[in-house]
């Protein structure tokens, strides 16, 4: 090789290395790698309701945005940020449109642009995108469930993104807002009484974890000093748990980063600090260190040169910044605890019985209706035991008037449940020598288990308990009891003959230290014989609460085993789903062979087995729809009359419109949630939110019956049973793999699959090139 040569390899080695050194030395080459992978795997592996068209959008948008402002500043156009961007927005936006991305990508890059301090922009453009999406538009929600938890997940969080944040320089910022949420969160566990299970759960989200690693640690955003950055951390995460503890309001982490942003710029007044710059390290000749000054520099009378004077006033407001910061911090966290602490309302509870009485309280259905803070729920349960024997128990946000309390008729709920059932929809195949087509339809709902609601009667010893409100609200004597003692609620069941399910008094202790009054019902014996009532009947109660959930964790200390509960929620803007566990839709419109009709009850079981099985801490939604209508119908829609008898209230007023029917109503949207649960995978209650999605989704399942008529009909005959054993080969392993039935056993009961017709001999391939050659 001539010397030539070789001084020309080695200046293109030194180039490629140069380009990898400087590709390795901004971090935000490894961002878009790492949110790139995690959308794939969201999308992929845990089923993102997010389109091709959706992330398209929303990195056109962006891209065309950072195009336009880099042409009018007159600056090259990089568009890694608004990759960055638009990759975030996809993982943590959903909406209804993509139009709706295309929107969040110009308003996260165009705010960028327009709102800067001092030449730093003020949001993190992500951040902005999705706030001004949800807020301005009304197609718009973040699902913070939709990553689920759980050890692997923070273990594969904390590399990956800690990866990112270690060269972004900004780790500081990620661990200290971990540790200062994580402290809030287990300080108020430790306050309330909780098990330590409860606050883990909430710091393994998925959400959570990319919150603080990918968007509060921006390096653009945060202050430029270390003091200040370490008490920006502190205070984003003390408004966080505000939001989550104070207000019971979901995304939190989102809210309190906006609504801090603005005192970065004061941050870095008070503490000033080098300023980051992408693919630079501390200490380059382009990215000066952060000032330090030597004790020659401190005194004036040493260095009287006005250059050294202005470095000292740089270092003593550098000196001074930390006791400053601290000082803001100190208050922030003072004042944010003393909020955290404040009271929450909670909902739904638990049966208990007298001594050597069995409880079991495996399924059980709630309705919600819900606007605003406006509640109204209804509980049905499926108490097994004597009726002289129950009493329940539900702690609720305040003294309830009279008013407030109903009984509701159980063929309403009957009614709900079926509508909104998970459905067997039959097809029949047309002939294929006429070419027409019979298609009908059925609907086959699937029932509850059977249950017996009984209650009994309670004791009415007041020891330590103040009993606040008493009532009779048809066939039921209400209390309203308050406690001013961890244990006083324990104490009067007790002591009234009831025997408390091991690990109540824990969990009661924790509704207790918030202030909680608690609605005991029971049985009027006499009153209900007078009503004619044979089977208890739903309660009712009507209130106010900002939170949006139901504590089952009440329930799960006097059940043996799982329990069963079905979530009907009525709301007039889209679907509920769970902020703090994913949200899973039932597999559908899967294709099953026609015997399940006769077995649908049991496919349906074992379907739900199975998914539990691979979503442990899922909560499986089986069905979405606007009430109005319905296709295929299980049942019809509930009436307005119904409707009303459940507590949705807003059908009466003024712009309320039914539909064209006149007996169903518009602007009510139906969720069906079903949950199986235990304390083991369900440490914490059930938090709600309502979305804008109004897209309709059913746990639909097919069967198609098979054309009757004989292969020898007519040439598309033939070729119609060729395909139909491969379809029912497709139907019997779906079956398998939905249910884990034994795929032979499943074969065996579908006529034909297996073996041939015996007008249709199984003839090789190329032997039905030539007929023709047969035998000679």
């Amino acid at each position: 090789m001539s010397p030539q040569s070789e001084r020309r390899e080695r200046a293109e080695t030194s180039a490629v290395r140069g380009f990898l050194s400087r590709f390795a030395a901004d971090p935000r080459h490894f961002q878009i790698s790492v949110l790139g992978t995690l959308l794939v795997v969201g999308i992929a592996r845990l089923g993102f309701p997010v389109d091709a068209s959706d992330v398209a959008a929303a990195m056109a948008s962006a891209l065309a945005t950072e195009l336009l402002v880099a042409r009018l500043r007159g600056k090259l156009f990089d568009p890694r940020s608004p990759f960055i961007s638009s990759l975030s927005l996809s993982l943590l936006l959903r909406a209804s449109s993509p139009w709706v991305y295309a929107f969040a990508g110009a308003a996260a890059i165009g705010g960028k642009a327009l709102l800067r301090v001092r030449g730093k922009h003020l949001y993190n453009p992500a951040a902005l995108g999705i706030a001004a999406a949800v807020l301005l538009t009304d197609r718009a929600w973040i699902s913070p469930g939709q990553w689920g938890s759980g050890p692997l997940l923070l273990f594969l969080f904390a590399c990956a993104g800690g990866m990112v944040v270690h060269r972004a320089l900004r780790s500081d910022v990620s661990w200290i807002f971990l540790v200062s949420y994580a402290a809030l969160a287990l300080g108020r566990a430790a306050w309330l009484g909780d098990p330590w299970v409860v606050p883990l759960h909430g710091l393994q989200s998925g959400a959570f974890l990319l919150f603080a690693f990918f968007m509060v640690s921006d390096p653009k955003t945060t202050p430029d000093a270390r003091p200040a950055r370490i008490g920006y951390a502190i205070c984003v995460a003390g408004g966080a748990a505000w939001v989550h503890f104070g207000l019971h309001q979901p995304n939190g982490f989102l809210w309190s980063l906006l609504a801090l942003a603005p005192i970065v710029p004061l941050l870095d007044l008070l503490a000033p600090g080098a300023r980051y710059r992408w693919g630079q390290r501390p200490g380059s000749p382009t990215h000066p260190p952060i000032p330090t000054v030597n004790p020659r520099e401190r005194n004036p009378a040493m260095t009287p040169n006005p250059a050294n004077a202005a470095a000292a006033a740089v270092t003593r407001t550098a000196s001074s910044a930390p006791r400053r910061v601290a000082a803001a911090t100190l208050f922030c966290i003072t004042a944010l605890l003393a909020l955290v602490a404040s009271r929450a309302d909670a909902f739904c509870g638990f049966y208990v019985a007298k001594a050597d009485t069995q409880l079991f309280n495996r399924a059980s259905q709630v309705v919600l209706v819900r606007d605003g803070e406006r509640t109204v729920v209804t509980m049905a349960s499926d108490y097994q035991g004597d009726p002289e024997e129950f009493a329940l128990v539900v702690p609720v946000p305040s003294v309830l008037s009279r008013e407030q309390i109903h009984v509701a008729e159980q063929a309403v709920i009957d009614h709900l449940d079926a509508y909104t059932a998970p459905r067997l929809v039959e097809y029949h195949d047309p002939d294929p020598c006429m070419r027409y087509e019979l298609r009908r339809m059925k609907a086959s709902a699937t029932p509850l288990p059977e249950s017996v609601s009984e209650l009994g009667s309670l004791g009415g010893a007041d020891l330590g308990v103040r009993i606040e409100a008493k009532y009779t609200v048809g066939e039921y004597d209400i209390l309203i009891l308050s406690a001013e003692q961890s244990d006083g609620l324990e104490t009067w069941l007790r002591r009234s003959g009831y025997r408390i399910p091991d690990g109540a008094s824990r969990v009661l202790g924790s509704y207790l230290r918030q202030g909680m009054r608690f609605f005991v019902a029971k049985v009027n014996l006499e009153q209900q014989r007078s009503l004619g009532v044979v089977n208890l009947r739903p309660i009712q109660m009507a209130f106010e609460t900002p939170k949006f959930g139901l504590p089952i964790r009440l329930g799960t200390v006097n059940s043996s085993g799982t329990q069963e509960m079905f979530v009907y929620t009525l709301t007039r803007r889209g679907r509920v789903e769970t902020v703090n566990y994913r949200t899973v839709r039932l597999p559908t419109d899967a294709e099953i062979p026609p015997f399940v009709e006769q077995r649908f009850g049991d496919f349906y079981r074992d379907l739900f087995d199975r998914q539990v099985e691979e979503n442990r801490r899922g909560v499986f939604l089986e069905y979405a729809w606007d009430m109005a209508w319905c296709d295929p119908c299980a049942a019809d829609p509930l009436s307005v009359s119904e409707l009303r008898d459940l507590g949705v209230f807003w059908i009466d007023d003024p712009g309320f419109a039914p539909s064209r029917q006149g007996s169903q109503a518009r602007d009510v949207f139906v969720t069906r949630l079903h949950v199986r649960y235990d304390g083991e995978h369900f440490p914490e209650d059930l938090r709600f939110q309502e979305t804008a999605d109004r897209s309709n989704f059913q746990g639909r399942f097919v069967m198609r019956q098979p054309w009757t008529g004989s292969p020898s009909a007519c040439p598309a005959a033939r070729e119609y049973f060729r395909g139909l054993r491969e379809r029912q080969e497709r139907e019997a392993q779906t079956l398998a793999r939905l249910t884990g039935w034994d795929l032979a056993d499943i074969r065996a009961q579908i006529p034909g699959l297996g073996a041939r017709s015996e007008e249709e001999p199984d003839v090789p391939w190329w032997k039905r090139l030539w007929p023709g050659d047969r035998g000679r």
